[in-house]
């Protein structure tokens, strides 16, 4: 289902004016009416602690803002769930058998990757834009926008998106600090699509606070069909993992 972006011809250049609807293009891409369903393949490298790799399954219903992320790999890992509802997310641990309440900024399962990595996309709602300009990336026609956040319960206080042309995919983000520290680097080489939307089968998230340290999650079985509502219950949770 994985489909590799093809090199875009350049439209006309936008002004600073035109990157909320750029903004608001993204998010309405990438968030699905209806229900979504995939797995993610994810191989984390440390240099002080080696490669892990997990699997998860990933839920989401965006018109909820919802979603639930169960691990199946490693087995020591096994059962161990992301739950968002009701604006709260929670981690279930199956050996407690208890849901603790985490935050959208802290880091996915010792990953790179952060929570607020996989629920819909609110750049057009959490960013404003004070830059703009044409550029490329690779063989890609870009537009190049510097965000800053509207608040502050977003994860990072600015970013530098990389985005195509002709879709206004995004290929890069670099997450920075309040002081303007770079953080992290997102690569998103290629896309699928999905209903009427897309979604990047391949992510990389890079480290650049630790050299070498960076998290690649590859996304496969994609599915639209609708999900039941109960799913998104910490009954479901804790059901599925007796």
């Amino acid at each position: 289902m994985g489909l590799a972006l093809a090199s875009a011809s350049p439209v006309a250049a936008l002004d600073l004016s035109d990157a909320p609807t750029i903004l608001a293009t993204i998010d309405e891409l990438s968030t699905f009416e209806g229900d979504l369903a995939a797995v993610m393949t994810m191989v984390s490298e440390d240099p002080e602690e080696g490669v892990d790799r997990q699997v998860v399954q990933q839920f989401r219903r965006d018109e909820g803002d919802m979603f639930l992320m169960l691990i199946q790999e490693p087995a020591t890992k096994l059962g161990q769930g992301y739950l968002m509802v009701d604006d709260n997310l929670w981690f279930y641990d199956p050996e407690s058998r208890n849901f603790s309440h985490t935050s959208m900024k802290e880091e996915f399962a010792n990953s790179d990757a952060r929570n607020s990595d996989f629920g819909a996309s609110t750049l057009s709602e959490d960013y404003e834009a004070v830059s703009i300009e044409e550029g490329r990336l690779g063989n890609f026609d870009v537009y190049i926008l510097e965000l800053e956040a509207t608040s502050n319960e977003v994860t990072y206080a600015s970013e530098k998106i990389w985005v195509t042309r002709d879709l206004f995919l995004p290929l890069k983000m670099e997450d920075y600090s309040e002081t303007g520290r770079l953080m992290r680097t997102s690569l998103f080489p290629s896309y699928a699509r999905a209903g009427d939307n897309y979604i990047a089968t391949n992510i990389i998230f890079v480290d650049e606070l630790v050299e070498g340290k960076k998290t690649q999650i590859t996304i496969t079985d994609i599915s639209v069909e609708a999900l039941p509502d109960t799913l998104f219950t910490k009954s479901y949770v804790e059901r599925v993992n007796r």
